[in-house]
């Protein structure tokens, strides 16, 4: 059971990271960052040129962060709050399941949480903290 779990997390950070490097590299090297900062500024982004380059990085970085498994708490908590961003945005007032609907986002942001949060046992993360895990004391009550 622990390792259809294990791979199920290892299969969303790898299915996110993909989604998300294919969207930051499009905001980065087709619309560019000038292109994306114009959109922002169409949709009401606040700070649209930090906004855009903060989007690009976290789902070209953030996107690569998930599929080795570094960082993932923060980063799951960055690419949450980019999706959430995009929602608030681009999507929110659109039917969700209309083809302008926020269900990308929406999916990415709650998979990105849950494979910051729970898709940790095959990564990189796991292969650097796992000697600190090991290291740990713990007290046990001595016995009587």
């Amino acid at each position: 059971m622990e390792h259809g779990r294990n791979i199920a997390g290892l299969l969303a950070r790898v299915a996110v990271g993909i989604v998300l490097i294919m969207h930051g590299w499009q905001k980065f090297f087709e619309y560019g960052i000038s292109g994306t900062t114009a959109s922002f500024v169409q949709m009401g982004v606040p700070l649209p040129g930090v906004s855009a380059v903060f989007a690009a990085t976290v789902e070209v970085v953030g996107g690569a962060a998930l599929i080795v498994g570094i960082g993932l708490p923060v980063v799951g908590l960055l690419i949450a709050i980019d999706m959430a961003g995009a929602f608030v945005f681009a999507k929110m007032g659109a039917p969700l399941i209309s083809p302008a609907g926020g269900q990308l986002e929406l999916v990415l942001l709650v998979g990105g949480l849950l494979a910051g949060f729970a898709g940790g046992a095959y990564s990189l993360d796991r292969f650097l903290f796992r000697a600190k895990e090991k290291d740990a004391v713990t007290l046990e009550p001595a016995s009587a």
